[in-house]
């Protein structure tokens, strides 16, 4: 991708609002029509939202764009419509047991609420503040439950499929832990033992910075620096690594670029997080052979640096990717990463929601690098966020029909199952939006707004309220 050196967060505001401002009629088209005995939405038909997926792991986005919403404009009615719909719909994916998802839906939904009044966004309601806390806790501990151990000290929460699966996206999902603890909260396990959210948050990083992203350094025959993989697979018997799989990109050897950008985001985020924390947090850690704060948040911000550097390179200039950098179409797209994304050619689908999940994890690497005095290194990373941000906050992707219920079009959910419409006269899917793409675009400006404010926000800003 090209990298706008110029641009800078105010450069962004009108787009920004824009964003905001389609958005609440994106919000006002959902909620006059979604009929919650179909389930959850999803992904757009033809403009529409509909319900498919294996598991309910988008609700807690629905609701949270509306937190969003209100967190950047003050529109009480989206406010509202957060609050109450948290209350009266998420309390089944709090104890959830069976996916690992958490940290999109309760994160999205009781984690923005108790920022929000930790802020002071919102009236100081002591119950309120107990309530959320309470629910994060209670996420918190039941996704740290889903547990693979593995020897030298590593471990992970094991995605749907089963112990035996480690998926990258749960990187992003991991916050529900450090918020958990945050709060002060543990896992009990049997004969009162205490398990720390915060060791088991650590184990599940270096072990998917380990084994699921590539370091270039001839693990296997396709190692690429930076390069990701949706799933390792282990042997629960006896903890060994089998291979890296994919559910939802071309190849275990190529790159589905959804879940580049869960790493990017995922270990930005902690990366912020686990460098706000006390050193004397981490005594008595040892992690697969990594002791101490300074080991293991630098070993993270490495594996951070290489899958940003790996998007940047992957990406066309625009910096919107196509769906998987391994993709046998891609063959016919001569010089694709010498010009902008195209959206409607013959060949593969771009994917807008990497972009905005991306974006978000870029600008925050840079944050933090820069916060470490590497200010250069920091600003390449920074500026490649706000570039992306800027393609992604206008057309063809911000979506301006106001019949389409999406927000921001191109998304791609599954390409190997078939998933994804195509519209008449297409080859390729393209024009729909996905929940989660629609939700983390919002993530997106909202931290580019307050930038340009002169403000920042981050996942672990949170705290109970006294009585």
């Amino acid at each position: 991708m090209k990298i706008d050196d110029t641009l800078r967060p105010a450069h962004l505001e009108a787009s920004v609002r824009d964003v905001f401002e389609v958005a609440g009629t994106k919000l006002e088209l959902i909620r006059s029509s979604w009929d919650p005995s179909q389930g959850t939405p999803v992904f757009t038909v033809e403009g529409k939202y509909t319900s498919r997926g294996w598991t309910e792991w988008t609700q807690g986005f629905l609701y949270g764009m509306a937190l969003l919403h209100f967190d950047a404009t003050g529109h009480r009615a989206s406010l509202e419509f957060g609050r109450e719909s948290t209350a009266s719909g998420m309390a089944a994916h709090l104890t959830h047991t069976g996916v690992h998802d958490h940290g999109f839906n309760n994160v999205s939904t009781y984690g923005n609420l108790l920022r929000l009044m930790s802020e002071e966004r919102l009236p100081p309601e002591p119950w309120e503040s107990r309530f959320y806390s309470l629910a994060l806790k209670v996420s918190g501990a039941v996704q740290a439950a889903r547990w693979t151990a593995l020897p030298d000290n590593l471990g992970y929460i094991y995605s749907f499929n089963g112990p035996h699966s480690l998926f990258i996206d749960t990187m992003r999902t991991l916050r529900v832990l450090g918020i958990g603890h945050n709060l002060g909260h543990v896992l009990m396990a049997e004969q009162d033992r205490r398990v720390s959210l915060l060791e088991r948050l650590l184990r599940h990083c270096v072990t998917t910075a380990r084994y699921n992203v590539f370091h270039g350094e001839g693990r296997d025959a396709y190692d690429v620096r930076g390069r990701v993989s949706h799933e390792a697979i282990f042997n629960t018997v006896d903890g060994s690594y089998r291979c890296p799989s994919s559910q939802q990109g071309y190849s275990a050897f190529s790159t589905w670029t959804r879940g580049l950008a869960w790493a990017i985001c995922g270990f930005a985020e902690q990366l912020e997080y686990l460098s706000d924390l006390p050193g004397g947090e981490f005594e008595g850690l040892a992690v697969g052979g990594l002791t101490g704060k300074s080991s293991l948040v630098g070993m993270l911000q490495g594996v951070a640096e290489e899958v940003a550097d790996y998007y940047i390179q992957s990406s066309p200039r625009d910096g919107i990717p196509y769906w998987d950098t391994g993709a046998p179409g891609m063959m016919h797209l001569k010089d694709y990463l010498d010009k902008p994304a195209d959206p409607f050619n013959n060949f593969e689908p771009v994917d807008s929601s990497a972009a905005a999940i991306a974006a978000q994890g870029l600008i925050r690497l840079g944050r933090h690098l820069q916060s470490q005095g590497l200010a250069e290194r920091g600003r390449k990373y920074q500026q490649a966020g706000l570039t992306v941000a800027c393609s992604l906050f206008r057309e063809p992707y911000l979506s301006t029909d106001p019949e389409h219920q999406g927000l921001i079009l191109h998304s791609v959910y599954h390409r190997p199952n078939g998933w994804d419409h195509i519209p008449r006269g297409r080859k390729v899917p393209c024009g729909e939006s996905s929940l989660w793409g629609d939700y983390h675009a919002l993530e997106l400006a909202l931290l580019i707004q307050r930038l340009a404010q002169g403000s920042y926000f981050t996942f672990f800003n949170v705290r109970q309220q006294s009585q």
